[in-house]
Parts: C-alpha cells; structure tokens; sequence
C-alpha cells in the first residue's frame, strides 16, 4: 500500500514539474538582404585582423536588431529550407547600401546561386 501512495505522489509531484516549468523562449531572428563578396577581397584583412578567405564560412556585419555584434559571433542564416552557420569576422555591408549581412562567397553559394547577388534570409544568432 506504501509503494502505491508513493508512486502516486511521486507522478503527482512529476506532472506538477512538467506543467509549471516554463517554456525556453526562441532567439530572437530578424530579416535582412544579404550580398556575397569573394575573390576580389581574398587576401586582404578584415576587420577583426584575420586574412579573408572566400572559401571559409565568414560574414561581415554590423548590428542585430540594432546592438552591435561581436567578432566571432556565431548566426544561423536560412533562405527557404536551407541554411548555413557562418562566424562573424569583419564589418559590412556599407550601411548606405540597405543590407543586413555580406556572405563570404561559400556561405552564399550553399543558400542560392551566386548569380543571384541579393536575397532574403532570416538570420539567426546562436549561443
């Protein structure tokens, strides 16, 4: 009879923990236009000090949802179903330009043709 009152309150005590705890809430995600550049830069440092490198999965970047966005900061960028996770490591696009990320060529080209040169993608940063 003991064994079942303490299942009983055990299972009480458990679903009560389930129902009350609360929800992790989603990062926040904004929606930018993002260019690609590549060979033309290859070679020359970004702003972070770093040679940059077409090929690596790299952006440049100013700010998310306003706050700036540290060097080495990790984003989840997503067009469609598709998405790569690139690391931030210079500074870009030129703010008169209107666009929310530059994509190292490779980072792009996993998203959409190069041919493309502008799209729609919803970033993402991640812990």
């Amino acid at each position: 009879m003991k064994t079942i009152i303490l299942t009983i309150i055990t299972g009480a005590c458990i679903f009560a923990w389930i129902v009350t705890r609360p929800y992790a809430t989603p990062p926040p995600t904004v929606t930018v236009t993002a260019s690609w550049y590549g060979d033309e830069c290859a070679g020359n440092l970004t702003a972070s000090g770093e040679v940059f490198e077409p090929r690596n999965m790299t952006c440049a970047m100013w700010t998310f949802n306003g706050e700036p966005v540290p060097f080495g900061t990790r984003i989840r960028v997503q067009l469609g179903p598709r998405f790569v996770i690139v690391r931030v490591n210079d500074r870009g696009p030129a703010k008169r330009l209107k666009r929310g990320i530059d994509l190292s060529r490779a980072a792009f080209a996993k998203l959409a043709d190069t041919d493309a040169g502008l799209i729609k993608v919803k970033l993402t940063i991640l812990p």
